[in-house]
């Protein structure tokens, strides 16, 4: 085997953000839904890392994490899609921008039904055709 040769996942990971989002809430949104896949899915997370002088770091995920963007029915239909193919997947809702802990937010997203939560993102994992198929209708975050 080529240790050159680009590595091509049969996995993905991929992030879907409501295009209304301001930058701030973007990157934040984006950070908190990715914690959660790592959480649940060890295979994603590759080894640790080590500079130059020894000095350790923390392991990250071992491929790409793709951003999407899409409206809010387009949101809507991908969480329908995750959850029809039950794969490994986090939501970040409106309501969240207004808690300021881990506590309030697993309450305000279990005070909604599954249809009616205000999604404002959503992370997904699995065989790439799978996420694909979530994510159809967004497209690439610019």
């Amino acid at each position: 085997m080529n240790d050159d040769a680009p590595l091509r996942f049969d996995t993905k990971i991929a992030v879907l953000l409501r295009e209304d989002l301001e930058s701030w809430q973007r990157l934040n949104v984006t950070a908190f839904l990715v914690s959660g896949l790592g959480t649940r899915v060890p295979e994603v997370i590759g080894e640790p890392y080590e500079d130059g002088d020894g000095v350790p770091y923390l392991p990250m995920f071992r491929q790409p994490v793709l951003v999407f963007e899409g409206s809010k029915e387009t949101l809507a239909a991908a969480h329908a899609r995750v959850l029809s193919r039950s794969l490994p997947r986090a939501v970040f809702t409106g309501d969240l921008f207004a808690t300021g802990n881990d506590r309030d937010n697993r309450a305000a997203v279990r005070a909604v039904r599954t249809t009616e939560l205000d999604l404002v993102g959503l992370a997904v994992y699995g065989p790439r055709n799978a996420v694909d198929k979530v994510m159809k209708g967004a497209r690439m975050h610019p």
